[in-house]
């Protein structure tokens, strides 16, 4: 099988989270023999924080100007199975039209940011990524969200059929090491600066911090802004490349996860940070929001709180306890939310969607799992 992707990036870490989940989707599905060539806009931004050059187990094309790539991206689609794009893209519509017109196989967009994605158009706002004709021409879209959000990409956007594809962990990246003294902290947190976020992250972190002047917070992150309500006991790290995230959470008796506002509303809206945390030992203090108890059972594989005080309760607990919930958390991430399953299940997905499309001469078994 061979997927053709048009994304935001998987080059660079920096400031979103796109990249690690890709980097752990291309490795599951390479693993299935499955052959993804990925088309990123090599922007100045991403240019300047590139921390991956090439894919080992795919194909990474850079290009500067979709005119410059659009023969190239016609090629790769000629002999594809399924194409994809996603949230975000920078060239969406030039590549959703050269889909739509050029392209025979599966095609698909996946919403990485389905929450952001509604939330603009409730708004008024243009949503640059997305087709001017909405969704109604793939064949599936998928959503890092599920629940109602699914029902919204249908209502609003025309999709066909929404179904949800989760984040995940890639647990040859992400494991428990050893404690980096660089990170040593009661309290971590990893995310970049969201002003939706905020309230979550004053609540269950900064207030904690004042509070317990006596512990050592640290803070990981891009796009924080000079107002940040530092404290004496907040470090700082501006940003943290995946490759030393295990250290991070390994040097963490605690980490938060912190939901941005339009996710929580929706629910059904697990950050890929939560099973990174888990995958490497690291117990997790979430906010709450619907769903949430469907990928980790609350008190017994994820403690969850709403206030300053609660969060301060969960730091007192005792080491063996949060021991005892981080290692429930892990073996339930090992057994359901790695990037192999997440790759078994976006296989299942282009291949019924297939089925549902299928011409009158079907090619047999074109997408069947090896």
């Amino acid at each position: 099988m061979k997927l053709v992707v048009f994304g935001l990036t998987v080059s660079s870490s920096w400031g979103n989270g796109h990249a690690t989940l890709w980097r752990g989707l291309i490795a599951g599905l390479a693993r299935r023999g499955v052959r993804v060539v990925f088309f990123e806009r090599d922007t100045p931004y991403y240019a300047d924080t590139r921390d991956l050059h090439a894919l080992s187990d795919a194909e990474l094309v850079l290009y500067r100007d979709w005119r410059e790539v659009r023969a190239r991206a016609r090629r790769e689609l000629a002999d594809a199975d399924a194409a994809m794009i996603t949230s975000y893209c920078p060239d969406a519509e030039p590549a959703s039209a050269l889909m739509a017109h050029a392209f025979g196989g599966v095609s698909s967009f996946y919403d990485m940011d389905t929450p952001v994605t509604l939330a603009r158009l409730q708004a008024g706002e243009a949503v640059d990524y997305l087709p001017s004709g909405g969704l109604a021409q793939f064949d599936l879209v998928l959503s890092y969200t599920g629940g109602a959000a699914l029902t919204a990409l249908r209502e609003r956007l025309g999709a066909r059929r929404a179904l949800p594809l989760y984040g995940h962990v890639d647990p040859a990246v992400h494991a428990p090491r050893a404690p980096d003294p660089r990170f040593a902290c009661d309290l971590s947190y990893i995310g970049t600066y969201a002003a939706d976020r905020q309230p979550v992250v004053e609540a269950l972190f900064v207030d904690p911090a004042r509070r317990l002047c006596d512990r050592k917070f640290v803070l990981a992150g891009s796009g924080y802004p000079a107002d940040f309500p530092w404290t004496d006991n907040i470090w700082f790290v501006r940003h943290l490349p995946p490759a030393e995230h295990p250290a991070f959470y390994a040097s963490s008796r605690l980490t938060v996860n912190a939901t941005r506002a339009d996710m929580a509303a929706i629910g059904l809206c697990p950050s890929g940070r939560l099973f990174e945390a888990a995958a490497c030992g690291c117990p997790v203090l979430s906010d709450r929001w619907e769903g949430l108890e469907a990928f980790f059972a609350p008190g017994e594989e994820i403690l969850t709180a709403a206030t300053p005080e609660e969060a301060v309760a969960a730091l007192s607990l005792s080491d063996r306890e949060l021991r005892r919930i981080a290692e429930a958390a892990r073996a339930r991430t090992l057994a359901e939310h790695t990037a192999d399953h997440r790759a078994g299940e976006l296989i299942d997905r282009l291949q019924a969607a297939y089925d549902g499309e299928a011409a009158a001469e079907p090619r047999p078994g074109l997408l069947a799992r090896p």
